[in-house]
Parts: structure tokens; sequence; C-alpha cells
């Protein structure tokens, strides 16, 4: 992987905010060809230093009205036991975000949910029925203070 370099990181600053804007108009905002910006996003993309090119939806309209924040800690720290949940958590369309962490925890999940009675639910199936979990604790999202999606370069 090469590390980016000034060009790389204006054209990478350009997507991050409008990733709809074109070769051309990129071109023109960064002094460079249009074929030097696409071989340049080509190459960005080969290397994996973008990752995905994503459309966020507004969890509104998706229907999900309830956002958590779920502390989960596991009776056993077995690599086998981790990788299992790792692969649950994987698996649930309600989990946003999961992080293997160090500290008190195991594992910080993002949890986009409907309704309260949608979290007993997935708390039950997911959380409750673990053999190997420990405790989970969860924080209702009341506001979303800052959410960012980009990398700052």
């Amino acid at each position: 992987m090469h590390f980016p370099d000034e060009y790389d990181k204006r054209i990478l600053r350009l997507l991050q905010r409008n990733n709809k804007l074109t070769a051309e108009e990129m071109g023109e905002e960064l002094s460079l060809s249009q074929s030097a910006v696409q071989r340049r996003i080509a190459k960005l993309r080969s290397e994996k230093i973008i990752e995905a090119d994503i459309s966020i939806i507004s969890p509104k309209a998706a229907g999900v009205g309830i956002t958590c924040v779920v502390d989960v800690v596991l009776i056993e720290g077995t690599s086998k036991s981790i990788d299992k949940f790792k692969t649950a958590m994987q698996q649930c369309a309600e989990v946003a975000q999961c992080y293997y962490v160090t500290g008190t925890y195991d594992f910080v999940l993002i949890v986009n949910l409907k309704d309260m009675q949608h979290f007993e639910e997935f708390s039950k199936a997911q959380l409750m029925d673990n053999p190997n979990l420990k405790h989970f604790y969860t924080h209702v999202v009341m506001d979303k203070v800052k959410v960012k999606y980009g990398i700052d370069i």
C-alpha cells in the first residue's frame, strides 16, 4: 500500500464531502486531468484506502426509532468464544457496529432498533440467551450530538 500524497489526500477530502463529484469536477478543483483523477481513485480503491462508496440513509426513514450503545462482558475470554461472539454480531441485522475492545468490557455494540419492544426481542435473542455472556449494559441514545463518517486527512 502506498501512502497517499497531497493530491490523493485532496481527492479523499473531496470524496468524503461528496462522492458523487465527477472526475472532471475534481480535476478542475485540483488542477489535474480527468484521467489522472480517475487513475488515482482507481488506485485508492484497489489498495483499499477507499474502503467503500456508500449512501448514508436517514435512520428515521429506515424505521429506526432508537439507537443503543451496549457494553458486553463475556464469561470466557478464550479466542473461540470471542470469535463466536464476533460471528454472531456480524450476522445480526440490528447491530450497526461492533467493536472488540480493551478495558472493562469485551465488546461495545451500536444497535439500531424500531422501538423498545424491538430492543427487548433483540436483547433476549442475542444477549440474554447467549450462554457465554456474563453481563451487558445498555445506554439508549437520547441525542446524536456528533456523528462523523469521514476521516481527517
